[in-house]
């Protein structure tokens, strides 16, 4: 009987999950900590066209957004993919 690829592809998830949890809640103690995040801030950019040499040259960039705070933390260990509680669960757990 062939495997079912839908249960595998559970099984893997679920595999993948711990190993998430794992690196989370057990921190390497000789490895370097620090949380981060990325956000992206949007620019509207103006151009004038110049005849000349058939080109665009910018000449104003107006920020159209504000900065938010990531959703996703990373540490710079190699943990990808925390949400806020789990990056304050990582460090955590180096001080115990």
């Amino acid at each position: 009987m062939p495997d079912n690829p839908e249960r595998t592809l559970e099984e893997w998830k679920d595999s993948m999950q711990d190993e998430h949890a794992a690196a989370i809640a057990n921190p390497d103690p000789d490895a370097t900590h620090q949380i981060e995040g990325i956000t992206q801030v949007s620019y509207r950019y103006s151009f004038e066209y110049d005849a000349d040499d058939d080109s665009l040259r910018r000449i104003d960039r107006t920020q159209v957004d504000e900065p938010h705070e990531p959703e996703l933390f990373s540490c710079t260990c190699g943990v990808r993919g925390m949400t806020r509680a789990e990056a304050r669960e990582h460090l955590a757990a180096l001080a115990d």
